[in-house]
């Protein structure tokens, strides 16, 4: 199965289970904090600019290791890219213990659920990773899927 920029943009738009401005730093070296609407649906954290409706990018929360940096900050690192770290900053102590334990819980119940990623599927993943000016990428890669309204998700 395949998704597409649309299908992404469209799962984007759903009901979140959590969603905050928070402050994000990419992995790049001399990246800086920027503020970014981020919002968690399903096991997708989806990243916007403060003042646009379609994603700048998204992480896929699959084989990666969210910890606490700081009282106020938390990172998520993937197992297969380890010297790639996202760092959130949040406004309180309470919010970040709260993105933490949504962040695990969608990355385990997935997990657990036997919904695998596949090594390749990972590498063709990554250009959500990195910003782009408005949209994602059209082509998305070959899943392993479950039953979401309407598309098929991780």
């Amino acid at each position: 199965m395949r998704f597409n920029e649309k299908e992404l943009v469209f799962l984007s738009r759903q009901p979140p289970e959590r969603a905050a401005e928070l402050g994000m730093r990419g992995p790049k070296k001399g990246d800086v904090v920027k503020r970014r609407l981020v919002k968690l649906i399903v096991n997708f954290l989806f990243y916007f600019r403060t003042d646009e409706d379609e994603p700048i990018g998204a992480l896929l929360l699959e084989q990666c290791r969210v910890e606490r940096e700081d009282d106020q900050v938390f990172s998520i690192v993937f197992l297969d890219e380890a010297e790639r770290k996202y760092l959130f900053e949040c406004d309180s102590q309470e919010q970040c213990v709260e993105w933490i334990d949504a962040v695990v819980k969608a990355r385990t119940r997935w997990s657990s659920m036997g919904y695998q990623t596949k090594h390749a599927f990972r590498s063709t993943v990554g250009f959500l990773r990195r910003p782009h000016k408005h949209t994602l990428s059209l082509l998305f890669g070959v899943l392993s899927v479950c039953q979401y309204p309407l598309l098929y998700i991780l």
